[in-house]
């Protein structure tokens, strides 16, 4: 039966038969045969049907909930016996809010140093698109802000502390407040991601409300703005410290009030997880110690 709910998992997932078949690796007659046989199996429905899927019934939402947990411990057995035969190995899918990207590495070179047989696929997530991606199993792992307490069904390890900085032509790169940044025609993240909230909470707080010119989900897009002028960005400090600057540019310190904002890795609370997940969040105790 694990691997129907393994497909039923796939279907909820991706929405399409066509695209849960080729995610699971099989036919699509193959996954809506495996479908129908776990219906009569368990004896209702699970999926409204017409000429396309069309989502889940309340019966198939209640055995979703209890499917993914099954899911999840099958797959944390195969890989426990596997690694009891060959060492921690397997590919870990990892989502990191964009503001993070430029310190991932700090947790992703010991441990794959550590665990030479695993490996690790990064994917720039925002932080909602983080924590629904580990509910759904469509990630492993997530480094996120932890600033709100987390659902129990959640889990954290506190990696670092986030402060911010403004990117800006010039030569000066004295500390300013953050009304004086908010003076500046500013290229800010998108009101989707963590980052700007924060962001634009700080400038409220400075009594200074922005309405950037640029949005972009991406660091880089603002980042090139930055460096064709007369444009300005706050990012995080490990963003504008951890690489080279666009060409005339300074980092100036943002104070009055210095902000600080708890960055960490955020998992499915389990009791046990795959080794290769375990050994991450081992990794990720390790660099915890050292902000």
């Amino acid at each position: 039966m694990i691997d129907k709910l393994e497909m039923f998992v796939a279907l909820a997932r991706e929405g399409h038969f066509g695209r849960a078949a080729e995610a699971y690796g099989v036919a699509q007659p193959t996954l809506s045969s495996a479908i129908r046989s776990l219906e009569d199996q368990l004896g209702v429905q699970l999926v409204w049907r017409g000429s396309r899927y069309r989502g889940l019934t309340p019966e198939g939402q209640r055995v979703l909930e209890r499917a993914v947990g099954i899911v999840a411990e099958a797959r944390a057995l195969r890989e426990d016996m596997r690694a009891a035969r060959h060492g921690v190995a397997g590919k870990l899918r990892l989502g990191v809010v964009p503001t993070a990207l430029a310190r991932v590495a700090r947790l992703t070179v010991p441990f794959l140093a550590r665990n030479p047989g695993a490996s690790v696929a990064i994917l720039s997530r925002s932080s909602a698109e983080i924590r629904e991606g580990i509910e759904a199993q469509v990630i492993d792992a997530g480094i996120t802000y932890l600033d709100a307490a987390p659902p129990s069904r959640l889990a954290q390890v506190p990696l670092y502390h986030e402060s911010y900085r403004l990117i800006e032509r010039g030569t000066d790169a004295a500390p300013l407040c953050w009304a004086e940044a908010a003076a500046r025609p500013l290229c800010l993240l998108t009101p989707d991601m963590q980052n700007r909230r924060i962001i634009d909470a700080h400038l409220a707080e400075a009594g200074a409300p922005v309405s950037p010119r640029i949005e972009s989900n991406s660091t880089i897009a603002i980042l090139a703005h930055v460096a064709m002028g007369p444009w300005a960005a706050i990012v995080p400090e490990a963003l504008a410290d951890g690489f080279a600057l666009p060409r005339g540019c300074v980092s100036r310190p943002l104070s009055a009030p210095e902000a600080r904002h708890l960055v960490g890795l955020l998992v499915m609370a389990r009791d046990t997880h795959t080794p290769t997940l375990a050994a991450l969040i081992d990794e990720a105790r390790r660099l915890a110690g050292g902000d």
